[in-house]
């Protein structure tokens, strides 16, 4: 517990990131309907063992040679609102509140304390 288990790739166009990946590496991909954002979850990763998903990106694209534009991580933990608060006590903020990947997990996001954001998750196959 406590490892990294899970990435997303935020992408101005979802459906294009898809074809892209898919192309490059072999993932295959299925659209998340209840969630509350565009959302494709990784159904096959083409022999790779770390899951992911591709998201609509909740911001405009940053500029080029501003810095790192990366995929963010999202780290398995035992209970996501003991691990919340940790992170808000310890100065970190939320990005996007907890939500419920249905069937899944109990989902959300953070930033540091130097503005990088990374995601939390609690697997919970009751999560609505």
């Amino acid at each position: 517990m406590n490892t990294i288990a899970y990435f997303e790739i935020q992408a101005s166009e979802p459906t294009k990131a898809v074809d892209f990946y898919g192309a490059v590496f072999g993932w295959k991909f299925a659209k998340e309907e209840l969630v509350p954002i565009e959302y494709y979850r990784m159904t096959d990763t083409g022999g790779a063992g770390i899951m992911g998903a591709i998201l609509k990106r909740p911001a405009a694209t940053p500029p080029l040679e501003c810095g790192t534009n990366a995929f963010t991580c999202s780290v398995q933990v035992e209970s996501f609102d003991q691990t919340a608060a940790v992170i808000l006590k310890n100065g970190g903020q939320v990005a996007l509140p907890k939500f419920a990947i249905p069937g899944r997990c109990w989902q959300g996001y953070f930033i540091d304390i130097d503005h990088n954001v990374f995601g939390i998750f609690q697997a919970d196959e009751r999560a609505r």
